[in-house]
Formats: structure tokens, sequence, C-alpha cells
């Protein structure tokens, strides 16, 4: 392997914000924040969405889009309903 080309490749802390979950692993992710965790420094990368807070991995859906579809929906063909096309 060529000398300088590569990523720095590294143990990285990461973190949940919306649930708080923590985990190490090696990553080349680039970061500018640093945490300190039993004596030891790791960059820290924060996470929007992991699978702790995914609702595809946590089982819970959110209805909250899917209730104003249906009320755009019916706003918006209410006015047609009972009509027959001709």
């Amino acid at each position: 392997m060529k000398e300088g080309i590569h990523p720095n490749y590294r143990d990285v802390y990461f973190l949940d914000v919306q649930t708080g979950n923590k985990f190490v692993t090696r990553s080349t992710v680039q970061t500018r924040d640093t945490i300190d965790v039993d004596g030891k420094t790791f960059p820290l990368f924060k996470c929007d969405v992991t699978s702790e807070s995914h609702p595809f991995y946590t089982g819970a859906q959110t209805r909250i889009v899917e209730t104003g579809r249906v009320e755009k929906f019916r706003a918006r063909f209410a006015r047609t309903t009972g009509t027959v096309a001709k």
C-alpha cells in the first residue's frame, strides 16, 4: 500500500443524540469533537439516527405524517363525494 494516501483508520466514539446511546467502533470519519472515556481520548461523532432510535429497528412507527396525508386527501376530495362521472 502507498504511504500517505489512505485516511486515518482509528477507534471513534459514536453518540446517538436522540437516545444517548454510545458505542465505539473503528472508522475513518473526520471529527472535531473529542470525548474522554476511561482515561482514553476518542474522536466523537454525533449521529442523528442509529439502530437504537430508527423506527424501522425499534418497531415504533410514527403516524404523525400519515395522519396529515389522510386529512389532506379527505379535505381535497370532500367536495367531490357522491358525484357521479358522466
